[in-house]
């Protein structure tokens, strides 16, 4: 059931959207000359897919997790993309593909060691990572890996259609700040 609203979801937002896609492309072509980031991420049953973003970072920043880079790296485009969410909004192609659903676990980069293990040890990998998630809702980003794998796991077995929903609900009106970073 989550799957077809997935699809329907993504396929709608997509449709409806596409005008705010091009403007922040056009726009992130002037800001950074590459205004799409594509990056390996972990995905179900650990088996990796490219994760595509709006580029918030300049060109040279390393590929590590958000909380690990330098906020000196953000443009000024990334700011205003990261705090409205708009820079999640390609995703809605990963999740149209079923590299992922709207909601689930925050994919994460593989050198993330500590965050696999202890998401593996819960069977958190089992599910689609999602653009959004309980996680999120809560402000709690990858630099915690314990509590974001149990986060994880408690929000996997609690949810429901209604949750899902929730979720989604929360995230659009802002709840939840993503991945911090320095």
């Amino acid at each position: 059931m989550i799957r077809i609203i997935d699809i329907i979801m993504s396929f709608l937002g997509l449709l409806f959207l596409w005008p705010v896609i091009l403007v922040v492309t056009i726009i992130g072509i002037f800001d950074t000359g590459s205004p799409i980031f594509i990056q390996e991420r972990v995905g179900r049953n650990k088996k990796p897919f490219k994760l595509i973003k709006f580029r918030t970072m300049s060109l040279e920043t390393k590929s590590v997790a958000s909380h690990l880079a330098n906020n000196t790296s953000i443009t000024r485009l990334g700011v205003f993309l990261r705090k409205s969410k708009i820079d999640e909004l390609p995703q809605l192609i990963n999740v149209l593909k079923g590299d992922m659903s709207l909601v689930g676990p925050r994919p994460n980069l593989y050198n993330q060691e500590e965050l696999i293990k202890e998401r593996d040890a819960l069977g958190v990998y089992e599910v689609l990572p999602g653009v959004t998630g309980l996680a999120q809702v809560k402000n709690i980003d990858m630099s915690t890996p314990v509590l974001l794998a149990n986060t994880d796991k408690q929000m996997i077995d609690t949810l429901t259609v209604i949750v899902y929903f929730k979720y989604i609900a929360m995230t659009a009106i802002g709840s939840g700040s993503g991945d911090a970073v320095k």
